[in-house]
């Protein structure tokens, strides 16, 4: 009887460890929380910031594999949402700029960008343990090169960064080292003049220079090719992927109506381009794309992951609704990657500091800007940062996202690792920790962590014990949860004035009492109101991102720390 109690006891104990492990991962935040590689450029050699983009992720046996731009290694995961870093043997991967990789039978191949030289597929059995082997060179001035073998061992190349030339292609003779054939295919090019999301510039404004395409990416769904492709500049707000439809490799393709499929021009960090598009747990799909931080220089990025689908009418279509709010992971099979429901606690409230250096004020932690920052004065376990929510909430998550000021570093550094702890408290005299990190030792610079019992509080306080960066800096801590009040009301008078540029339109409404922020969201039937975009404290919106021939539907809704309005009925932008 002893023995068959200790066994139901340690089955117990097991259950109730794998239950605790599943929760703490049922969510996750962008920008995704990697130990992204501080860069080297040659010409910026003196500027030292950290990046992550063009990722490219693939499935292989299970697992996943996630290829970013000059990152000197690679990312591992079992299950799409907790990534390891791995640094390969040989040294393929010191300058790697957009990378291809795909995974075909029992190798996962790889192939980087290089403008200006020769290039090598390379192959590896054992991507785990960083093992690698090269073809000779072949392959010669591709940049942002896409890797696609279809299931009957046709072999294809795709390629584009220009804001002259079309996304090409080659075919591969994968039985002879990938050689490519003598022909290119010229596939497609932007149609700025049609398309208002391809033109370049912050918010598709610049009329003068012309925007990029870029990054293909190639998805077969159904007996369909989705050549997903991005424009128009990384460093924009209104960075996004479109996607031409085929029956074939080599097209011919359709452009879809309802692009750009995966666009994020709101919230706290924008952008949704460059990405790849992988089948993850559950059978659900994740696109995976670049973001801008977009401080130090324009190629500052990071990685944002989003659910995507395919409709009934063969349309892909990525979900960005409240885009760097928690969601649920890929590892919580049964959700889909849907908005989790907890809203931003921390929204401009009240904050004190223990110290900070002039012009990077402690307001700049809570709002809602990945480009603003606030910088203690020591970077010791005496620095602290409090945040009044106002009023008693049930707090559910919390994101620190570390900013690089002055770091001074460069490459793939071992053996960085943030500490901190962050208390709760309802009267601001008895506190509760609700995270630990005073023993972790590892690199969090997008940290988000999801309480394993959600709190009611009213005070959040962050008590720094270790940052590897020369300055304690922070860009936003960011609170998530649910307050006690009601939800704002719906907003009236949504209008949506299409101007004679067809590719514009002017979006307004009254603003709600008691809203701390609007989505809008448009589509091209009132069904498929598949992009949106979030805005904080206003009541109009120049939406620049549409496609001439096309009619939309547009919609709004109000939110606060208490939850969301209603929709209005959707109204059409002819």
């Amino acid at each position: 009887m002893k023995n068959i109690c200790n066994t139901y006891c340690f089955l117990f104990l097991c259950l109730s460890s794998a239950l605790i492990a599943q929760n703490r991962q049922q969510t996750y935040c962008n920008p995704i929380n990697l130990d992204y590689t501080y860069m080297i450029y040659n010409a910026h050699k003196n500027l030292s910031y950290r990046s992550g983009a063009d990722p490219a992720v693939v499935k292989f046996q299970d697992e996943y594999y996630m290829f970013v731009t000059r990152s000197m290694g690679y990312w591992h995961s079992s299950d799409l949402t907790n990534w390891k870093f791995i640094t390969p043997k040989q040294w393929y991967f010191q300058g790697s700029n957009a990378p291809a990789a795909f995974s075909y039978k029992d190798s996962v191949l790889y192939v980087a960008g290089n403008p200006s030289g020769s290039m090598s597929v390379l192959y590896s059995n054992n991507p785990k343990k960083g093992e690698w082997k090269a073809t000779p060179s072949i392959l010669s001035n591709l940049q942002d090169p896409a890797l696609f073998i279809d299931d009957d061992g046709e072999s294809y190349m795709y390629w584009g960064s220009s804001n002259k030339f079309p996304i090409r292609a080659k075919k591969l003779d994968r039985l002879n080292r990938f050689k490519p054939s003598e022909k290119t295919h010229e596939l497609f090019n932007l149609q700025p003049e049609k398309h208002g999301w391809e033109r370049f510039g912050e918010n598709h404004s610049d009329t003068i220079l012309s925007g990029y395409i870029e990054g293909p990416w190639m998805n077969k769904y159904k007996n369909k090719y989705y050549l997903q492709y991005a424009a128009p500049g990384t460093e924009f707000n209104v960075y996004g992927d479109g996607v031409y439809i085929g029956d074939s490799p080599l097209g011919p393709f359709t452009y879809a109506p309802n692009n750009p499929f995966s666009y994020k021009p709101g919230g706290f960090i924008n952008g949704a381009g460059h990405g790849s598009t992988v089948l993850g747990p559950g059978n659900v799909y994740w696109h995976f794309s670049s973001m801008a931080v977009n401080v130090n220089i324009g190629w500052e990025r990071r990685i944002g992951a989003f659910s995507t689908f395919f409709d009934d009418d063969g349309l892909m279509h990525s979900d960005t609704y409240f885009g760097d709010y928690p969601h649920y992971a890929p590892s919580a099979t049964d959700k889909e990657g849907r908005f989790r429901g907890w809203m931003l606690l921390s929204y401009i409230k009240t904050v004190k500091v223990s110290s900070q250096i002039e012009g990077y004020a402690a307001k700049n932690l809570v709002d809602e800007n990945i480009k603003t920052f606030w910088i203690a004065k020591e970077k010791n376990d005496e620095q602290w940062i409090e945040i009044d929510l106002l009023k008693p909430s049930m707090v559910h998550a919390i994101q620190v996202n570390y900013n690089d000021y002055k770091s001074n570093m460069y490459g793939k550094i071992p053996g960085l690792y943030h500490q901190y702890q962050i208390e709760g408290s309802l009267d601001g005299k008895k506190w509760t920790l609700l995270i630990d990190r005073s023993t972790n030792t590892k690199d969090v610079p997008n940290d988000y962590s999801e309480l394993r019992t959600p709190e009611k509080v009213r005070f959040i306080r962050y008590k720094n014990i270790h940052v590897p960066t020369p300055y304690l800096s922070i860009s936003d801590i960011r609170v998530f949860g649910k307050g006690y009040g009601r939800a704002p009301k719906t907003p009236k008078n949504l209008s949506a004035t299409r101007k004679k540029d067809k590719r514009e339109a002017i979006i307004t409404w009254d603003l709600v009492k008691k809203s701390q922020g609007y989505n809008i969201l448009w589509g091209i039937t009132p069904d498929k109101l598949y992009s949106s975009w979030l805005v904080y404290g206003k009541n109009s919106l120049e939406l620049k991102s549409l496609n001439t021939d096309q009619n939309y539907y547009v919609t709004i809704e109000s939110f606060n720390e208490d939850g969301i309005s209603e929709r209005v009925t959707p109204i059409i932008i002819e």
